[in-house]
């Protein structure tokens, strides 16, 4: 095995000059640095991350605690994570906890147990208390995407997140301005600050477009492409009166649309439907589907390069950023369908059929007073 006295012996220089060149430390002119890594490279050592972590105190690994890796959303999270991770030379240990609370709280206990430099987590429910022992044990830690259910400014923990309200605001309008009133949404779970957000952003586009919320067409239930199912479901057996859906997320969409063909109802021709979070890139359809697109990439790779700022000044003050969202109009919506007097296209898709597509960014919705009033269902 190869040590770094192999590499000093064969450079000429002594240990400490070493260790200085591997941690790109100042003092070392130019040659010498040369003569190191050639000799490095002509040895083929590889430093050790234990010994490195052993002098600095850390461990150069932090988690990412998602709550659906198997959603193409939190999946491109965690590549803007992982890339930011392969360039700072961290380590990464992941969670995935299936938006279940005693999952969540495993993990959690498991975090502490390996020594992690620093937590990134997208909370299953908003409750501060599950995440105490972080804030107690001053571990550096990053909110991914959710809010929590109080104030935690003096914790010191960072966010970023997408912008839910604006979103969930422009997608209704979207759909109010092609001429439909009776709008159902079906969102997540209600306990989730996202879930909660795109429905205040839903009834805010109603009220602020004359139309009155209406209860009965507003359903809580999970993530999951078998909740998208199951609140069609209820939706339809209520038998009031819809013309489009508003799915709160891609995995909801997806089981809205599976139950919908499975009843042979078409879209958009009998209801049109729109979700949020953008998934054309995951090959299940051909891109049909008008969504919010949210920035997920940049999301994981903000969060990232908080944490391991965090983790080198400990001191820096609470930072939370929104990331913007984007309109996507496909054939979905009928927006097609009304702009050109044709029939266009309808679920289920032929085989080579055009794309049309169109997109817009959401400008952000920056009074937060006005959000308040909208947030209990």
């Amino acid at each position: 095995m190869v040590t770094i006295s192999d590499v000093a012996k064969l450079a000429g220089v002594s240990l400490v000059t070493v260790s200085r060149v591997i941690n790109n430390a100042d003092y070392v002119s130019d040659k010498t640095r040369s003569n190191v890594k050639k000799a490095i490279a002509e040895l083929g050592y590889i430093p050790s991350a234990m010994a490195r972590g052993m002098r600095l105190n850390r461990t150069f690994t932090f988690a990412l605690i998602l709550p659906d890796i198997t959603n193409s959303f939190w999946t491109t999270v965690a590549r803007g994570v992982e890339d930011v991770a392969q360039i700072q030379d961290y380590s990464i240990l992941f969670y995935n906890v299936d938006e279940d609370q005693k999952k969540q709280k495993r993990a959690l206990e498991t975090v502490f147990s390996q020594q992690v430099d620093g937590v990134m987590i997208a909370p299953h429910d908003g409750v501060t208390e599950n995440l105490k022992l972080l804030h107690q044990r001053k571990v550096p830690t990053v909110i991914l995407d959710r809010k929590l259910d109080q104030d935690i400014a003096d914790w010191k923990f960072d966010f970023v997140r997408g912008d839910s309200i604006s979103g969930a605001k422009a997608l209704t309008e979207h759909l109010i301005k092609l001429g439909h009133r009776k709008i159902a949404i079906l969102s997540g779970d209600v306990r989730t600050s996202t879930a909660k957000d795109r429905v205040s952003g839903y009834r805010m586009a109603l009220e602020g477009m004359g139309i009155p919320y209406d209860p009965e067409l507003v359903f809580f239930g999970e993530y999951r492409i078998s909740a998208g199912e199951k609140l069609l479901r209820a939706l339809l057996d209520k038998e009031i009166e819809f013309s489009a859906i508003f799915a709160a997320n891609n995995a909801i969409g997806l089981g809205v649309v599976q139950e919908l063909l499975h009843r042979n109802i078409r879209i958009p021709d009998d209801v049109a439907v729109v979700y949020y979070d953008d998934s054309s890139k995951d090959g299940t359809y051909f891109p049909f589907f008008t969504s919010i697109q949210q920035y997920a990439y940049e999301i994981g790779k903000t969060a990232a390069e908080l944490l391991i700022s965090r983790i080198n000044d400990r001191e820096l003050p609470s930072r939370e950023i929104t990331l913007p969202s984007k309109l996507i109009v496909r054939y979905s919506c009928g927006a097609y369908q009304k702009a050109t007097n044709r029939p266009g296209l309808r679920l289920p898709i032929m085989d080579g059929a055009e794309l049309y597509e169109e997109s817009h960014l959401i400008e952000p919705f920056l009074n937060g007073d006005i959000r308040e009033p909208y947030a209990n269902f």
